[in-house]
């Protein structure tokens, strides 16, 4: 895999090197990814935690096997009758 860095980036990469924080280029790209990586699983532990406390606030719906049929059915059955409409 290549990565174009702007050159303000190399000279990010390239001062840590000369500083000693960072070994190889290879290492400020994993840093990166690691980084990134933390940051997407905190988010999406957010998003679960906001889920769960809507849903001991009795917001939402529980999703289950059934109610997962009536969606569809639905969704089907709106699209039906837009299609109809539409001819």
């Amino acid at each position: 895999m290549k990565v174009q860095l702007t050159p303000d980036q190399k000279a990010f990469v390239r001062q840590a090197i000369e500083s000693g924080r960072l070994r190889r280029e290879e290492d400020a790209v994993k840093e990166a990814l690691l980084l990134w990586e933390e940051r997407e699983r905190a988010e999406i532990l957010a998003a679960v935690e906001e889920a769960e406390t809507s849903l001991a606030r009795g917001e939402g719906r529980i999703i289950t096997q059934e109610s997962m049929h009536e969606l569809a059915e639905d969704v089907k059955r709106r699209g039906r009758t837009r299609l109809a409409a539409e001819q």
